[in-house]
């Protein structure tokens, strides 16, 4: 099985979570949402994780073209989806594949 990176890393670099324009980069308008700036609404586009885990994101909320607005952002994120708060680790939201919305869309 061959894995497929969705995002580039240049995203660090450029101190731009969302909208790397680099030419090299193969999808430059998705982004983990650990990368994400806080107060940033976003809709989950893909979820990098195992069926199991994937399943389990779906099940609490965070499933595909979920809208989510991060609003604490360190070790563990805290996250608004559905009205509720949903808390993260790091590692498992570095798989969670995002698009920001634009400012008008309610999230």
């Amino acid at each position: 099985m061959v894995s497929v990176r969705l995002y580039c890393r240049c995203v660090n670099k450029t101190k731009r979570p969302l909208g790397c324009n680099l030419a090299d980069c193969p999808a430059p308008e998705l982004c983990p949402l650990n990368l994400v700036r806080v107060g940033t609404a976003v809709r989950i586009k893909h979820l990098a994780t195992p069926a199991d885990v994937s399943n389990r994101l779906r099940e609490m909320g965070l499933g595909e073209d979920q809208r989510v607005k991060l609003i604490i952002k360190g070790n563990n994120l805290i996250c608004r989806v559905c009205n509720a708060r949903l808390g993260i680790s790091g590692k498992l939201a570095e798989k969670i594949m995002v698009e920001k919305l634009p400012a008008s869309a309610p999230s």
